[in-house]
């Protein structure tokens, strides 16, 4: 079905008129109330009143202004005092309770490194002493994108040795990213 002319002229008159999209659609017959909808916003016919009268527009005249209030000085912003670090044996907080740590601040012992094995922390203790530390823009695919440190502060870096093929990290990296899930589950219980 096409929009002729003598159906936009219909389409036209019958939205003025108030008649619903769907009203439309079955007058013209061959069309969807969504299409009548589309073709109503692509002619840029306005919005119709729901039903109450339009109010009518007096004269608008300009209020007088406000007198201006003196100019209050800024209060200082609200700092909120230093949050205690928890003390490395404390446990982490639980998935349902998230603590947020502000910038800058040290983070709390993370779940994960408790189910790395000792080799593979030793393996990347190794591999980042020769990582090429890069910043997110020398990264490449072809560099190892693990971050290391902070990224609040500046000695925030990423490995940047070569990946391994089909994965974003290193051979060190890879090895405490993607461990067997068997392994995983066995150091749970």
């Amino acid at each position: 079905m096409s929009w002729t002319d003598e159906r936009v002229e219909l389409l036209k008159k019958m939205w003025g008129e108030g008649q619903s999209a769907s009203q439309i659609a079955k007058e013209l017959g061959g069309v969807t109330r969504n299409a009548v909808i589309g073709k109503v916003h692509r002619l840029g016919l306005s919005n119709r009143a729901t039903g109450a009268a339009p109010a009518k527009s007096e004269p608008k005249e300009k209020p007088a202004p406000a007198p201006k209030a003196e100019a209050k000085p800024k209060p200082a912003p609200k700092t909120e005092p230093a949050r205690p670090t928890p003390a490395p044996d404390a446990k982490p907080a639980t998935p349902a309770r998230r603590q947020i740590i502000p910038a800058g601040q040290p983070l709390p012992p993370q779940p994960s490194a408790n189910e790395i094995s000792p080799e593979a922390l030793a393996k990347v203790n190794e591999v980042e002493k020769k990582a090429k530390k890069l910043t997110l823009m020398e990264l490449t695919e072809k560099t190892c994108k693990w971050p290391v440190g902070d990224p609040a502060t500046e000695d925030f870096w990423f490995c940047g040795l070569p990946v391994e093929p089909g994965k974003p990290y290193c051979e060190a990296h890879v090895g405490v990213a993607f461990q067997p899930m068997s392994s995983r589950r066995d150091r749970r219980r």
